[in-house]
């Protein structure tokens, strides 16, 4: 019997290599300038914002208008609160109804929205989708076009002219819901079962599985419904003096005309940092909500 020699013909491994992002030196110069130039047009308002705050009156007026200073003065700030002081109400009071109005508001639109979406996001019901569409049109909605109907609810429930009127339509706020909801999806069951078969109820799980996981998200919220809340003057609901918050007092003064040209310079770098100073705080946050890809099971 002829015996044939079979050779063995080592396989042949083919690595397939990661297709790399190359870009050359002259594209990343390009790209830098760019940047620094949109960079520059985004700085430039609060530089000029921080610059009036503390300009003397006579630079204020020159014109044209120079971005930096050059003899600094703190005359706008105690002008500020020399205005602040002669009124019937006291600075400290506005500060209080800002406190309480855009603390509760945040804080409140936060849980609110968190308890909504959980629901919504890992639960089945009857009629879920049908809520959660009916939250995604109540967005396509300016707040202009619903103004009349949160003045005519918060009538019939007798809570005009109350920290109320400002605080609860700001829970109602469908951006929330809608954020935390989609946060939440890309929770894996596997985490919620896991906490369920070790005895946790629902609300245990959702406060110390679910909402850990989504700390980017409701940081992001707060910081949304910080602004918002922060700018809200309560003119529409608010008619007694003594609980009117701090950017009305603000507005009052900006009103006041070329005299009160400095002290307007002084309430808008107070306007504008205390956001910017919020936002700060909680930056690393929003800047992983918008990088975030979730997670997997």
């Amino acid at each position: 019997m002829h015996k044939t020699n079979t050779r063995v013909v080592p396989k042949r491994h083919w690595f397939r290599r990661e297709k790399q992002l190359n870009r050359s030196a002259a594209g990343n110069g390009i790209l830098f300038v760019l940047m620094f130039i949109c960079g520059i047009f985004m700085v430039t308002p609060l530089v000029m914002i921080a610059n009036n705050a503390v300009k003397p009156l006579d630079e204020i007026f020159q014109y044209p208008p120079k971005i930096f200073v050059r003899n600094p003065t703190f005359e706008n700030f105690t002008d500020l609160f020399v205005i602040m002081n002669d009124s019937w109400v006291p600075f400290s009071r506005y500060i209080l109804n800002t406190i309480i109005i855009t603390g509760f508001g945040t804080v409140g639109h936060v849980i609110v929205a968190s308890l909504a979406a959980y629901p919504l996001a890992k639960h089945n019901f009857p009629g879920k989708n049908i809520l959660f569409k009916m939250v995604v049109l109540s967005m396509m909605f300016s707040w202009t076009v619903t103004q009349i109907p949160n003045y005519m609810i918060i009538s019939w429930l007798h809570l005009n002219n109350t920290y109320l009127a400002l605080i609860l339509p700001a829970w109602q706020f469908g951006m929330g819901l809608y954020l935390m909801k989609q946060f939440m999806e890309q929770i894996p069951d596997s985490i919620l079962e896991s906490a369920r078969l070790d005895g946790a109820g629902e609300f245990k799980t959702f406060m110390t599985m679910v909402m850990p996981n989504v700390k980017p998200a409701w940081l992001t919220l707060a910081i949304f419904q910080f602004q918002q809340m922060w700018g809200n003057t309560g003119n529409m609901f608010l008619r007694s003096e003594q609980l009117k918050p701090l950017q009305y007092a603000m507005q009052q003064i900006t009103a006041g005309g070329a005299a009160r040209a400095g002290a307007s310079a002084a309430v808008m770098f107070i306007i504008a940092a205390i956001p910017i100073t919020f936002f700060l705080v909680c930056q690393s946050n929003i800047l992983e909500t918008m990088t975030t890809s979730g997670m997997k099971d």
